[in-house]
């Protein structure tokens, strides 16, 4: 798609007002070395829109109690506050049960809590699980270390020159001695968009359980877990404009009653004696101590805010940016991109030859331009592609082509003075 049909298309069919949007932002006003922010880093993490603040101020001038167990009011309406944001996480992702929803600090708490429960006490020796080569390294390093230790196989679904999941191989992966598959559905790292239904039938057809790291596609695509049939669904709210520290693990009812415990302490006990303990009931068994109380309170009109804009809408206007950008940057001499798969979402990675993507990133910051460099916690892969990472540009909806322009022109001149 040529740049002037990009521009037209996006005028032609995105309904949301964007400056309206972007006003909705407080950090995008602000300055950075005397221009004005342009701010692509967001698979990194989102900015917080000022109904997200507002909910964290109020809930400390207004509410802060702990949860759970409080008779007087604060307390009460603390938990109301908290509780509804499982509800909204709940429907959100289209579970059956808001006891199937697990709070944790993000994606990576959830990953390892599966890792470090269902894993330790379902694997044996020369069960096998699979994760796929474009992996966080939250979704690689927890099952090396449960595999290590149970004397299990971990094995690697490889990837394209595209950027992509080789399906076939990943047939002649699985086994009758595969427990569990875990990959992403989003790569952070390149944007590529992974068939997780056809990994999830094809898991299940030899009697695995699927979790899917969703840190990057809760944002961007519309997710309902019942009808992906995934065992395991983790998500995170920085990355869906919300707060840090906050996020969710989604797990089938039956599959998480029969997981033993994560952590130990208050709220996730029934009752404690010296001699034995019994626990709480889903989802209080797995989240013990004094939860991050505000941040999910603030995390519910984060997921508002999401619904009130639409996914349809947001995809429209993110796939606008990345084709805009992807051509922009294309122009660009020496340039590689890195993941031009079939089905991507809002990320551009990208190489420049002769030229350090560090050096990029600094004198892009010169320009007010927050782009991502390094090998975004996905080191394997950028191993792969025999790289040492790279120059990585994501999208969300506040962004404007005018700042896709800021990025190709700051692009430009740093190359010329590096080179």
């Amino acid at each position: 798609m040529s740049n002037e049909a990009i521009i037209e298309a996006s005028a032609t069919n995105n309904v949301l007002d964007i400056e309206a949007i972007r006003n909705d932002f407080p950090i995008l006003s602000r300055m950075v070395k005397g221009h004005p922010l342009v701010y692509f880093d967001n698979a990194a993490t989102s900015q917080k829109p000022a109904a997200v603040i507002d909910a964290l101020v109020h809930y400390y001038t207004h509410l802060n109690a702990n949860v759970h167990r409080g008779i007087h009011t604060l307390a009460e309406e603390a938990t109301a506050a908290f509780e509804a944001t499982r509800d909204a996480i709940r429907q959100f992702i289209n579970a059956a049960h808001r006891e199937e929803i697990i709070y944790t600090k993000g994606t990576t708490e959830g990953i390892n809590l599966v890792a470090y429960t269902w894993g330790r006490k379902n694997l044996q020796e020369g069960d096998e699980v699979i994760i796929s080569g474009m992996e966080h390294h939250s979704n690689i390093v927890p099952w090396q270390i449960v595999c290590e230790e149970k004397k299990a196989v971990l094995k690697v679904i490889p990837v394209t020159e595209k950027g992509e999941l080789i399906l076939d191989e990943y047939d002649r992966l699985l086994s009758d001695r595969t427990r569990l598959v875990s990959v992403v559905h989003v790569s952070n790292a390149m944007g590529t968009i992974n068939p997780v239904k056809t990994i999830i039938d094809k898991a299940h057809a030899k009697g695995a359980l699927v979790l899917i790291d969703g840190a990057q596609s809760s944002m961007h695509l519309d997710i309902d877990v019942q009808a992906l049939d995934c065992d395991f669904f983790a998500l995170s709210a920085h990355k869906m404009f919300g707060p840090t520290g906050a996020g969710a693990l989604y797990g089938k009812q039956h599959i998480l009653e029969a997981m033993p415990v994560f952590n130990g302490g208050g709220e996730m006990i029934k009752e404690v004696t010296f001699e034995k303990t019994t626990y709480n009931e889903l989802p209080y068994k797995f989240e013990a101590g004094t939860p991050n109380i505000a941040d999910f309170v603030a995390f519910k009109p984060a997921i508002e805010y999401i619904n009130t804009l639409g996914k349809e809408n947001i995809r429209k206007h993110e796939d606008t940016l990345l084709s805009y950008a992807t051509e922009k940057v294309k122009e660009l001499e020496g340039v590689r991109i890195i993941g031009e798969a079939a089905e991507k979402a809002s990320v551009l990675s990208f190489v420049i030859d002769g030229v350090h993507p560090q050096d990029i990133g600094i004198l892009l910051d010169n320009k007010g331009i927050a782009v991502r460099t390094g090998h975004h916690c996905a080191e394997p892969l950028m191993n792969r592609f025999c790289i040492p990472g790279t120059i990585r540009a994501s999208f969300a909806v506040y962004n404007t082509l005018e700042e896709v322009d800021k990025l190709a022109e700051g692009l430009q001149k740093a190359i010329k003075v590096l080179r």
